[in-house]
């Protein structure tokens, strides 16, 4: 086992909010534990940069199951590994990400057992990525592609093997493909505009913000269309006439809605399209009609993806030398309460990363 491995670790930690709060808003702490011994298959690593996604403010809200108080928060992160229970471990002191999801390994259906979850802020599984050292499972990290830094790493993982199983196994969007992302400037939105992209599909994109549609514009989107305009389908029908008039249609569309998106999208949806729905932000609920049914539409859910999936993902990401969208990078743990702000207002295009450490040799951001 390598040596200097430090004793205590400091970590954000989720606390329960005090009776009577309303609305309900647990807290997070910075609290200092120590390191535990490693376990066989285990490895230490020291985080340079974490990453937060909505899940974390849903934690804090009380909106997410198995809360556990006490545990440490955040599902994305990337570091290096400094210690390894194994002396001889190939890993040791090579650059890696954390897999946020435990429990399912490959089957393309779901979770091959009940023990799934994703990690941060949960009694299952127990670690978080908030934190200046975690303790992680071998089998739960996957090398750092050589092309991202560390905060770009940490804005990888749950976003991407999200995107990837939406549009490459449910969508199985291909070249020359028209595909409809939804709330574009979320991390999972972003990476599948990215995917798509790299896949030499066209893109359009819904946003409430006209600043959001123009950056995706710059990333390569065609158009796209204010979701806050009741005539956007339509709008977004003439931009599709325009662009590909021989085949003005939807090949699919990647949803993070939910509520009519089924209804609003099926005139331009080609019949057997699909709609793969990754969230439900507007609603908890998706309209789907006898009209859809005789066009033969798809409504396709999914959630996160396997490990296999994510290192599928990984391999496209570095052979294309794609780059998350890294909307700001914040100072240190103590920054984390700014973060969780920002979420709640919508203010970022892309993620919101928290630099741990300043180890990362790559470029900074």
């Amino acid at each position: 086992m390598a040596s200097a491995i430090p004793r205590t670790t400091k970590a954000l930690i989720l606390r329960k909010s005090p009776a009577g709060r309303s609305p309900l808003y647990h807290d997070t702490v910075i609290q200092e534990h120590p390191v535990p011994t490693l376990k066989p298959g285990e490895l230490l690593v020291k985080m340079g940069a974490v990453a937060f996604n909505h899940r974390d403010l849903w934690i804090r809200k009380g909106m997410y199951p198995r809360l556990a108080f006490g545990s440490t928060m955040g599902a994305d992160g990337a570091g290096k590994v400094v210690a390894a229970a194994d002396a001889g471990d190939p890993l040791l002191s090579q650059r890696v990400f954390l897999t946020p999801m435990h429990g399912w390994k490959s089957d393309p259906n779901g979770p091959e057992t009940s023990d799934f979850g994703v990690i941060g802020g949960v009694s299952f599984p127990p670690l978080g990525t908030f934190a200046d050292y975690v303790v992680v499972p071998r089998d739960e990290v996957i090398p750092t592609p050589p092309h991202l830094n560390d905060e770009q790493a940490a804005a990888w993982p749950l976003a991407g093997v999200t995107a990837w199983r939406a549009i490459s196994i449910l969508a199985r969007v291909e070249a020359g493909h028209n595909v409809l992302i939804t709330g574009i400037g979320g991390g999972v939105a972003l990476v599948a505009l990215q995917l798509c992209l790299a896949m030499g599909a066209s893109v359009y994109v819904t946003s409430g913000s006209a600043e959001k549609i123009g950056k995706a514009a710059t990333l390569g989107a065609k158009g796209g269309v204010n979701y806050k305009d009741d005539a956007w389908p339509a709008q977004l029908g003439a931009l599709l006439k325009r662009n590909t008039p021989a085949r003005p249609t939807l090949d699919a569309v990647i949803d993070s809605g939910g509520a009519e998106i089924m209804r609003k999208t099926d005139a331009l949806l080609q019949f057997g399209g699909k709609v793969v729905c990754y969230g439900m932000t507007g609603a908890p609920t998706i309209t789907m009609t006898m009209r859809q049914v005789t066009r033969g539409q798809q409504l396709l859910g999914t959630m996160m993806g396997s490990r296999a999936d994510l290192r599928a993902a990984t391999a496209f990401l570095a052979e294309h030398k794609i780059v998350p969208v890294v909307s700001t990078v914040l100072p240190g743990l103590e920054a984390a309460e700014r973060g969780f702000e920002m979420m709640k207002n919508g203010e970022q295009f892309g993620k919101i990363v928290i630099r741990i450490t300043g180890d990362d040799a790559k470029a900074r951001l």
